[in-house]
């Protein structure tokens, strides 16, 4: 009988760090459950790209995960169609500055419903189907889950929230579920964001000296579901060794 491919659920995953962990499990045998909310035209070029390199190995969905009961929905569509889920990628976030001096309750719903209450309630959804196949969850947080960003401190409240949630999830869901966590620094720049003098000032305070890419992220996101048997609980930094700097 020939073994069943490894099912992967991906949130936030049409473009940027999403779209390049997509790729990467799909080129090591995952087929894939892909969320998107918004850039529908992005996630159509992705599934077709995908689906012509091996037919009927994603599925398509959307959803505002703001919505609480979209979660189980993604779910129960993956299992639908693919009869097993393997591994959740907590990939989608929500992130824009908060200046203590005008943020709002509005705010803080959206940044912890989207960074926090969403990752968490799709690993509920989930978890059945996780014990069964012994799978494993990976949350993306950020370095700054640790070291707040001056004028987003209800964004990295929330990321830190995530940081604990993986811990958590890692006692509450062993031994059969491992969950874990990667931390990225500078990957990507935020989009429209030409702040050249800034960013050169992030990277002399960084010690490998360069960006990350999102090649390197998928690398750790892969490790993390297929390789790293014995870890559980853990936030990898890919930051470059930045948060070693004082």
């Amino acid at each position: 009988m020939e073994t069943p491919r490894p099912v992967t659920l991906v949130t936030g995953a049409a473009r940027r760090l999403g779209a390049a962990i997509a790729r990467r499990l799909h080129a090591e045998g995952h087929d894939l459950a892909l969320h998107y909310r918004d850039s529908a035209a992005d996630m159509e070029a992705l599934a077709a790209e995908l689906e012509a390199l091996r037919a009927g190995s994603t599925l398509v969905l959307q959803a505002d995960l703001g919505h609480f009961d979209r979660l189980p929905e993604l779910v129960a569509r993956c299992i639908g169609r693919f009869g097993r889920l393997d591994g959740l990628v907590n990939n989608a976030s929500g992130f824009f500055p908060t200046p203590l001096v005008d943020a709002t309750p509005a705010q803080w719903d959206a940044l912890f419903g989207a960074n926090a209450r969403a990752p968490f309630f799709l690993s509920q959804a989930a978890a059945p189907h996780l014990r069964a196949s012994r799978g494993a969850i990976v949350n993306l947080v950020d370095i700054y889950a640790d070291r707040p960003l001056r004028d987003h401190p209800i964004y990295c409240m929330s990321k830190a929230a995530l940081v604990m949630a993986t811990r958590a999830l890692a006692l509450e869901l062993a031994p059969a579920v491992r969950v874990n966590a990667i931390a990225p620094g500078a990957i990507l720049w935020a989009e429209n964001d030409d702040g050249d003098e800034r960013k050169a000032a992030l990277l002399s305070r960084t010690p490998l000296a360069r960006t990350g890419t999102p090649d390197e992220v998928a690398d750790a996101v892969h490790w993390l579901l297929a390789r790293a048997t014995y870890t559980t609980g853990q936030v990898i930094r890919l930051d470059g060794g930045r948060l070693l700097e004082p």
